[in-house]
């Protein structure tokens, strides 16, 4: 399927649809401590108007002012990735001071499906579901409860879409000499780990298993040391080696020794960096060898290497289309873009993982919803409620209130679609069948200090072959709300610790 938008003023864009390729939803990869689940995309999906989304945004509407972690199942198909070279030989020339990785998505990936499209699609809403669910609980119980010369780097991102993930992989190489395998991005979580041999219980996954034994960086974290002791629930075995659990609200979980390995960004080597090394991996784990933490935590791959790229990271999630080029994370100043649009990083007193950012509220069709106000999504003293910005949640879940006065609000302005029977967790579906080209209000998040307008595409999409479309927001019960991957996905997401802000700039991939 096709989207193309172009503004037409009075806060509507035109959606057009050339032909009708569903856009699949799939499981997410559990990382992070609640699942990542869900990422939908399209199997083809391109935009044809050369016009940024910004030119949706009505003129009217520019002035707007540790938890325990959890654990991630299995993937019943049998994974396989396109040929791609490796990192290290898809690099060209970058200087030594620019650490980059690309950013493939899954779409690059031909995996041999057995279920319809329909049905994948209703399986990645379930374990979107319990992401968030479990994002929620994190959150929840909160309330009760490497040096280096600065320089930047990079690496590649893909959606994990292919091998039946919602999340998104990036390709670094473990150990010395490197080793390179696919990583899952989570913003979610903080722990990094890696498959390894010998394996009591793995899941599948594309890579050869690392094997530590033929690293020669690898080194076991004692029992005592304080890199030990950072752990939430450490352990040790009779080698008085240091070992780590960390589950996921998926009930998947991953299970090995703690240690310190070099991680290879292209050719930029970022050394003693503390690495899960996993001998039973178990749950809804797709695909890639394990899992790259990004959060704000201090076992963190940011927090751990900071002071080597300035606390300065970003990453742009690649379109959900097949035909795709891959991405990319970048480390270091270079991951600032220049037509980025900040809001300040919010802290949480009681939960020091997740990326926190004010919203005070949302326009539809160049108008600002009514109802929507900061105070439905502000953060109590408990560390309650708040906004979240998360790679491994796919479609945005705003709390109740907030989303049935936007949902309300596009209803009302999409007056002129047929509508079509709920699907999943979504209310607001239509007919679009037979049609080249529909007319639907713009949408705009109003973040403190950063306007964001969405293109069409990142908040109505396909959820079968046959024409049906859907609002890709979500209402929970939960105090806290999550901007997903589906709304991000175009954009290049900063993330600038060093400033304590969050940044957003459209058409981020090229």
């Amino acid at each position: 399927m096709r989207l193309k938008q172009r503004g037409l003023g009075f806060g509507f864009g035109v959606l057009t649809t050339l032909q009708s390729t569903p856009l699949f939803i799939l499981p997410s990869i559990s990382s992070l401590p609640l699942q990542k689940l869900l990422h939908t995309s399209p199997l083809s999906l391109t935009f044809l108007s050369p016009l940024p989304p910004h030119h949706f945004l009505p003129s009217s509407a520019s002035p707007f002012p540790p938890s325990s972690p959890l654990p991630t199942p299995p993937f019943p198909h049998t994974l396989s990735w396109p040929t791609l070279q490796d990192s290290e030989t898809q690099f060209q020339a970058e200087s030594q001071t620019t650490l980059s990785l690309d950013l493939h998505h899954l779409d690059n990936l031909s995996p041999d499906f057995k279920s319809t499209p329909q049905s994948l699609f209703k399986l990645r809403l379930r374990r979107d579901a319990i992401r968030v669910k479990a994002l929620s609980t994190i959150a929840a119980v909160s309330q009760t409860n490497v040096s280096g010369a600065a320089g930047d780097f990079s690496s590649s991102v893909i959606s994990g879409l292919a091998q039946g993930s919602g999340e998104y992989f990036t390709r670094i190489g473990i150990g010395t000499p490197p080793k390179y395998v696919y990583m899952v991005l989570d913003t979610g979580s903080d722990v990094v780990w890696v498959q390894c041999s010998p394996c009591r219980k793995c899941y599948s996954q594309t890579d050869p298993v690392f094997d530590p034994k033929a690293s020669s960086s690898f080194l076991g974290v004692s029992c005592g040391s304080p890199l030990c002791r950072r752990l939430d629930s450490p352990g040790c075995n009779n080698r008085q080696k240091c070992l780590y659990q960390v589950s996921y609200g998926d009930g998947s979980f991953t299970v090995g020794e703690f240690s310190t390995e070099t991680l290879t960004f292209r050719r930029t080597k970022v050394s003693n960096v503390a690495l899960g090394c996993g001998h039973d991996n178990e749950g809804l784990f797709v695909g890639a060898a394990g899992l790259l933490g990004l959060g704000r935590g201090k076992l963190s791959f940011p927090t751990q290497a900071g002071s080597r790229f300035g606390g300065k990271f970003s990453y742009c999630l690649v379109d959900r289309s097949a035909s795709s080029k891959p991405s990319s994370m970048v480390f270091g100043e270079s991951a600032v873009s220049r037509n980025a649009v900040f809001t300040p990083l919010l802290t949480n007193p009681k939960l020091d993982t997740f990326y926190y950012v004010g919203l005070n509220g949302i326009s539809v069709g160049g108008a600002r919803v009514p109802g929507i106000t900061p105070s439905l999504f502000k953060m109590d003293q408990m560390g309650s409620g708040g906004v979240i910005v998360d790679s491994g949640t796919s479609v945005t879940r705003l709390t109740r209130p907030a989303y049935v006065a936007l949902r309300d609000a596009f209803r009302a302005g999409a007056t002129n679609l047929k509508r079509a029977p709920d699907f999943s967790l979504f209310d607001t579906c239509f007919d679009l069948s037979g049609k080249t080209e529909v007319k639907v209000p713009t949408v705009v998040l109003h973040f403190e200090g950063a306007d964001v307008s969405l293109p069409a595409s990142n908040y109505l999409i396909p959820v079968d072959s046959e024409g049906k479309f859907c609002f890709a927001f979500a209402g929970t019960m939960s105090g806290l709300s999550i901007i997903g991957n589906i709304q991000q996905q175009g954009f290049r997401v900063v993330f600038d610790m060093a400033n304590n802000r969050v940044g957003f700039a459209a058409r981020g991939c090229a």
